[in-house]
């Protein structure tokens, strides 16, 4: 038997209490940090276990109402064939029935598998495994962008090469795909099911993706000049939603005035093109948001947290080097929504080794006035017999020549 939806919202506190527990300080402190970032991870496969058990459920009771319905008509004064027809009929059903619960049974199972991996391999970051762990955790982040970016046989791919297919979200995507490249297509009717199928949830959230899906169909009648169809359309799906989106709804009728040829910029943008882009984002943004996903891609988001970091205003001045992430065009456009970094002090940094100055490393001045690390600087007398060589103006010098330069 698999756990139920409560039983499951039991163990996820709890597990991720577990998995996050207040640990020494150093290097497990910043694990447990890190961990609270996991929040998708977990909820993600929770919510389409939830989904599955309330599409089970729906199909038992619309099934099990159907077969007590038909019983007091096979019960009735009817001939012998027709009573033994109908009970076959309900018996076949009831087989249906019963094929239908046992597929469901095995989905159920699996989805709950797969919350309590999840939940296991939260539990084993540890230190002394950190850097594998760290590994698996890049590999699903990549995952869960190639899926955003619907690069879906190369997320498949990536998954199966790593192992990791019960720890990324590939079949909740491609759930969604059906409905993005019906979209693509300009086809709404598959995007019309998936609201049908998630209506409560949608509503909970004041969700307009139906609403504009309508919208879209009427206007694409409009386009093709069937008013009267059009009208009908208007009269059975929109009207309902008079009530709370009434100046949208009357932007929409007046195109039967002004048609698809209009020059008026109010109503020419509802025939243009990208109203069909505008579906495909909206529909990701409600899709993310029903499962509990970030609207934007992991990636970005720790992208952004370690370019925050390192984001200054001499990044975007041309003497930034290249070693510098912000040096890259791609980085600096990430970035750009992004605060400077707060920084109280100056950081020395050795032209050589990349390395930071400080008290463990102290900054060393060559008689020409250019500054490097110790470590540096002792690495390249050890290699020359104690010469040293200025990497910018070629002065060579002995070791011994160099002055300690104090950080204040």
């Amino acid at each position: 038997m698999s756990s139920t939806p409560m039983e499951m919202d039991a163990q996820l506190p709890t597990a991720t209490a577990t998995a996050i527990a207040a640990p020494p300080p150093s290097n497990f402190a910043k694990l447990a940090e890190s961990l609270k970032l996991e929040h998708q991870f977990l909820r993600v496969p929770f919510e389409h276990y939830k989904k599955t058990i309330r599409y089970n459920h729906r199909t038992v009771e619309k099934e099990v109402s159907a077969v007590i319905s038909g019983v007091p008509a096979a019960a009735s004064e009817i001939s012998r064939e027709e009573a033994v027809r109908q009970l076959t009929s309900l018996v076949s059903r009831l087989q249906g029935l019963k094929r239908k619960l046992e597929e469901g049974s095995q989905t159920e199972q699996l989805q709950a598998q797969r919350c309590r991996t999840r939940l296991e391999h939260l539990e084993s970051a540890e230190v002394d495994n950190l850097p594998k762990w760290n590994s698996t955790r890049l590999k699903r982040i990549l995952v869960d962008y190639m899926l955003r970016m619907s690069y879906y046989d190369t997320a498949v791919k990536l998954a199966e090469s790593s192992n990791i297919q019960d720890l990324v979200d590939i079949d909740v995507f491609l759930e969604a795909k059906k409905v993005i490249e019906a979209l693509e297509k300009k086809e709404v009717a598959p995007a019309l099911a998936w609201c049908a199928d998630n209506k409560s949830r949608l509503k909970k959230t004041k969700s307009k993706f139906e609403f504009q899906l309508r919208l879209q169909e009427f206007i694409e009648l409009v386009r093709t000049e069937n008013s009267m169809q059009a009208i009908s359309y208007a009269r059975k799906y929109l009207a309902p939603w008079g009530a709370t989106h009434m100046k949208e709804l009357q932007r929409v009728m007046a195109t039967l005035a002004f048609r698809s040829n209009t020059e008026c910029s109010t109503y020419k943008v509802l025939f243009e093109e990208r109203q069909w882009d505008y579906l495909v984002d909206q529909f990701k943004q409600e899709f993310y948001k029903l499962y509990g996903m970030t609207l934007e891609p992991l990636l970005h988001i720790y992208l952004q947290a370690g370019l925050c970091a390192l984001k200054t205003p001499y990044c975007y001045k041309n003497a930034c080097t290249n070693e510098d992430p912000l040096s890259q065009e791609g980085f600096r456009k990430l970035a750009m929504p992004l605060p400077f970094s707060k920084q109280h002090h100056s950081k020395l940094v050795c032209y050589i080794s990349k390395e930071l100055m400080d008290c463990d490393n102290p900054p060393l001045v060559l008689p020409n006035g250019y500054v490097y690390s110790t470590r540096a600087l002792q690495e390249m007398a050890k290699q020359n017999n104690g010469k040293i060589s200025c990497p910018r103006t070629g002065l060579v010098c002995e070791y011994k020549d160099v002055v300690k330069a104090f950080i204040s």
